[in-house]
């Protein structure tokens, strides 16, 4: 592999390459199945027959009722749906949430409850690993707390949150809970029957489906104001004529990525990183991370720098979340967890896929070890 003429792609957490079976299953739609799937005519009930094998595939997958799925263009809609239908729906409440959640669910709960003064909610930190205690997080929670959001993986860490613990005490204290799984799917099987929150969301694009199309999982019994008004789609939940290609490739996708035998080479490529860089630092332990997820700093390089250089030599990597690109403020991830701002801004995000090798790994070794050295010998060090 030589680095001059190989793209090597390293950023799954952001987005999965489109899987050819996708891309195959939606042509096959747009084609076939055309219609609006809320028109009577044959073209409509095609539409509307995909539509529903997809929700039923969906369904399925996770163990839930069809009926508890509703389409959306993506998590961040998902994650609006329920923070803005919840606090749309009662005059006043009380949220916790992690202080390490994605902006789509941050920004949302911190811009809603400005608008609704009535309405508060806590932030709870992380441990030093990235984990968030399940007992510390449900001791946030007060008389008035109506909701308790907390991502099950999240997105830069790949840290692995205790949602389980917590819904089983929402479940307890009457608490509606939300899950952003976002970062979860691929990554291990998941049985939304078990985990028994109340609203949970996905995207298909973190498992080679087509990015804008992902589905709020609903628990049977529960409701939210609805923010989309009009057509009266998805049983008035979510009204706009449906992506029916792009449900259908998210139905498609599912099942064809898993992550978990990615382990060893991640793990291999941490040893000899730690080897070739000594003072490396890489957040959270091993066991409590996804399989395919890697982040660490690099002390006295910024993380935004190194990106740049990584990507002249090839390589797409990762400084923070993919939605906060652009922005130059250190990852509020790793500030959480309580790392100065400076080590917080020299931070790098790698995450495998399935068609990484041991090659890869070695090429991401030099091109790391060649970039730190050509910076420190500009910088003077």
């Amino acid at each position: 592999m030589t680095l001059q003429n190989k793209h090597i792609y390293l950023d799954y957490n952001a987005t999965c390459p489109q899987l050819p079976q996708v891309t195959a299953a939606m042509q096959d739609v747009v084609e076939t199945a055309f219609g609006n799937p809320s028109s009577l005519h044959w073209a409509g009930r095609n539409a509307r027959r995909k539509l529903d094998d997809a929700r039923d595939t969906i369904a399925h997958y996770f163990g839930v009722d069809a009926g508890s799925v509703v389409f959306t263009s993506g998590g961040t809609e998902s994650n609006n749906m329920v923070i803005q239908g919840m606090i749309a729906g009662s005059a006043s409440g009380h949220i916790v949430l992690s202080a390490i959640e994605h902006p789509a669910v941050l920004q949302a709960v911190e811009q809603w409850c400005k608008r609704y003064p009535d309405w508060s909610f806590t932030l709870v930190k992380p441990d030093k690993d990235g984990r968030i205690d399940a007992e510390t997080f449900m001791a946030a929670c007060q008389d008035d707390t109506k909701l308790a959001c907390l991502m099950w993986v999240n997105n830069e860490t790949g840290v692995i949150q205790p949602v389980f613990e917590v819904s089983k005490a929402c479940r307890e204290r009457g608490i509606s809970f939300f899950v952003d799984a976002v970062q979860a799917l691929g990554k291990f099987e998941i049985n939304l029957q078990q985990l028994d929150a109340d609203f949970v969301s996905f995207s298909a694009h973190k498992i080679g489906g087509p990015r804008g199309v992902g589905a709020l999982v609903m628990r049977r019994g529960v409701s939210l104001e609805s923010l989309m008004i009009g057509g009266g789609q998805e049983r008035g939940r979510r009204s706009g004529t449906e992506n029916v290609a792009g449900v259908y490739g998210f139905a498609t996708a599912l099942g064809l990525q898993d992550f978990a035998p990615i382990q060893s080479l991640r793990d291999m490529f941490e040893s000899k990183l730690l080897a070739a860089l000594p003072d490396v630092c890489i957040f959270g332990q091993a066991h409590l991370r996804t399989a395919n997820t890697s982040m660490f700093c690099v002390p006295g390089l910024e993380g935004e720098t190194l990106l740049m250089q990584m990507d002249l030599m090839g390589f797409a990597v990762a400084s923070g979340s993919a939605c906060s690109s652009g922005k130059r403020e250190p990852s509020h991830v790793l500030l959480a967890m309580g790392l100065p701002e400076q080590q917080a801004r020299s931070s790098l995000r790698v995450s495998f896929g399935l068609e990484h090798d041991e090659a890869t790994v070695y090429a991401l070794i030099t091109a790391l070890c060649k970039i730190k050295a050509r910076l420190r010998q500009m910088s003077g060090r």
